[in-house]
């Protein structure tokens, strides 16, 4: 469909006039009868009574406009939604991150809500080790992982510094202790969490390097099983700390050092480099508000 002759065509059809349709349009009146003859050639149909005094629109010219105003319509719409995503004041954006990370997005998706309140934010639970693959597919625009993604299509910027923690139950043995060696942790029941992650393997070398048994007899899915667990005593466990940050303030929880293992976590807000693939407006402005507020 030819959307200018149908511009042409609610011109001619508003003036009720050929020349003036062609003045209102900074075109030639030959250049307007073209466009018009080219229209009805495409429909198939007539759209202007010819043969009366002035310009008449046939049946089939009345269908035809009511069209041509909603297209017209809707060519408006298109213009101002593209003006609102310039403006970063529409849009939507898609985060991938799995369940821990998702927290470290809280901060940083209320200020950017703050500042872009129309903008649509949507937080996908994604593997960490699938979520670079799935931005350089398209399937996400930003990710958050702990790790520095291999890929040379992918960048990543530090929205957080954490670290993990050894947690206790307030009634386990080492909850009034600040520090204890690896050593003595060989009789503990860990509650560990079943998902690939690479501080995971650094807990389970530290372990083996020192020759302490780990002893991961129950397993669970989430951090939050994981956490409450380890407050009904049923074992200790390794938690990113923000993970357990209102836990340890509210003591229902205690944190003990292992002076063998003080593992930091990076935590990184991933997306693809321009040369990949281009960010929309309103990815590129959560980035900003990243940065600025680091």
């Amino acid at each position: 469909m030819d959307l200018y002759a149908l511009r042409v065509f609610a011109a001619v059809a508003a003036e009720k006039s050929f020349s003036r349709a062609a003045r209102r349009l900074l075109r030639t009146q030959p250049a307007v009868s073209l466009a018009l003859r080219r229209l009805e050639e495409q429909l198939g149909q007539t759209l202007i009574d010819r043969s009366a005094r002035q310009v008449a629109l046939t049946d089939a010219g009345r269908t035809a406009l009511d069209y041509a105003r909603r297209f017209d319509n809707l060519g408006r719409d298109l213009e101002n939604a593209l003006a609102e995503l310039r403006d970063r004041s529409a849009g939507r954006l898609t985060i991938g991150a799995n369940e821990s990370t998702t927290l470290y997005l809280l901060r940083p998706i209320e200020r950017f809500r703050r500042l872009y309140p129309k903008v649509k934010v949507e937080v996908r639970r994604s593997l960490s080790s699938k979520i670079p693959a799935e931005l350089l597919d398209g399937n996400l625009e930003l990710g958050v992982t702990s790790y520095e993604p291999a890929s040379d299509g992918l960048t990543s910027t530090v929205i957080y510094n954490d670290s993990l923690a050894f947690v206790v139950s307030p009634r386990h043995r080492l909850a009034g202790r600040r520090s204890v060696s690896i050593a003595e942790l060989g009789m503990e029941t860990f509650i560990a969490h079943n998902v690939t992650s690479p501080y995971k393997d650094v807990v389970l070398a530290a372990f083996q390097r020192h020759k302490v048994a780990l002893n991961t007899d129950i397993e669970m899915p989430t951090i939050e099983t994981i956490r409450r667990l380890v407050q009904a005593d049923e074992g200790v466990a390794f938690i990113p700390r923000m993970c357990v940050q209102q836990e340890l303030e509210q003591r229902t929880l205690r944190e003990v050092r292992v002076k063998e293992i003080q593992v930091e976590r990076k935590i990184r807000l991933v997306h693809p480099l321009p040369a990949r693939r281009t960010l929309s407006h309103a990815a590129r402005a959560f980035l900003e508000v990243v940065k600025a507020n680091p």
